[in-house]
C-alpha cells in the first residue's frame, strides 16, 4: 500500500497520523480539557442539540470561550481528518466514504470516552465532528480546484 504511492501521499500520511495522535491525545489525556480520572460514573446525552443549545444558552456565565471550545473546537478538531483523508486513500476522494469514515471515528472516540469513562459520549460532538470532517472535506476540494487550476492556467502560458 505505501510502496505505490507518491511522495506528497507519504507526506500527508505522515500528518494524518501525528493528526490523530494529537487528537487521541487532547481527547483523552489534556487535563486543559477537564479529564477527571477521578470521575468514575458514566456521562453521556443522547438528545441532539441539548449540549449545544446549553453552551449557546448559558455562554454568558460560562464564557465565550467555552462555548467556541465546545462548538467550533470540535468542528475544527476534525477538519484535518476531512482533509487528509482524501489525501491518503483514493476511496477517500468520494465525499460520502470521508463523511462516512468521519463519523466512523468520531463515534469511535465517543464510544470510547463512554466505556472508559473520560469525557461524556455525547451525539453533538457526533454532529460537530462530522460537520468537521466535511468542511475539511470541502477544503481539500477547494485547494484541489485551485491547484488544477493552477497548472492549466500555466499550460496555457507556456
Amino acid at each position: 500500500m505505501i510502496r505505490n504511492t507518491t511522495r506528497n501521499q507519504k507526506f500527508g500520511w505522515v500528518l494524518f497520523v501525528a493528526y490523530l495522535a494529537l487528537l487521541v491525545y487532547f481527547v483523552f489525556f489534556a487535563e486543559s480539557f477537564g479529564r477527571d480520572t477521578a470521575r468514575r460514573e458514566y456521562a453521556y446525552n443522547l438528545e441532539l442539540f441539548k449540549e449545544i443549545r446549553r453552551f449557546y444558552q448559558y455562554r454568558h456565565q460560562l464564557g465565550m470561550e467555552a462555548f467556541l471550545l465546545n462548538v467550533v473546537g470540535n468542528m475544527v478538531a476534525f477538519m484535518p481528518c476531512g482533509f487528509f483523508l482524501p489525501v491518503v486513500s483514493k476511496r477517500g476522494k468520494k465525499w460520502y466514504n470521508t463523511i462516512c469514515l468521519c463519523f466512523g471515528l468520531s463515534l469511535c472516540i465517543e464510544t470510547v470516552q463512554l466505556v472508559f469513562k473520560v469525557g461524556s459520549f455525547d451525539v453533538d460532538d457526533l454532529l460537530l465532528n462530522t460537520i468537521g470532517g466535511v468542511l475539511g472535506y470541502f477544503s481539500y476540494r477547494t485547494v484541489q480546484w485551485f491547484r488544477i487550476r493552477r497548472r492549466m492556467h500555466g499550460k496555457a502560458e507556456a
